[in-house]
């Protein structure tokens, strides 16, 4: 019942009807759960010059028209 030798290459092929291929064992599967995913990670830090950028970009054109004439 138990394996065999095989006699031309010397190698083990498994009980009859398991030719080599052993049940599957310590297979190991990763993943990352969602509430340890940073989906918002650096935003704040994004935030703040983007619109640092984006104000030094308009100013020009938003505080001379706000200005009071005075002639």
């Amino acid at each position: 019942m138990g394996g065999s030798v095989d006699p031309k290459n010397g190698h083990f092929i498994g009980n009859w009807g398991e030719f080599g291929c052993p049940t599957p064992q310590r297979i190991a599967t990763y993943s990352l759960s969602p509430n340890r995913q940073r989906p918002m990670a650096g935003a704040g830090h994004a935030a703040i010059f983007n619109v640092f950028r984006r104000f030094r970009h308009q100013v020009l054109y938003v505080v001379p028209p706000s200005l009071p004439h005075t002639l």
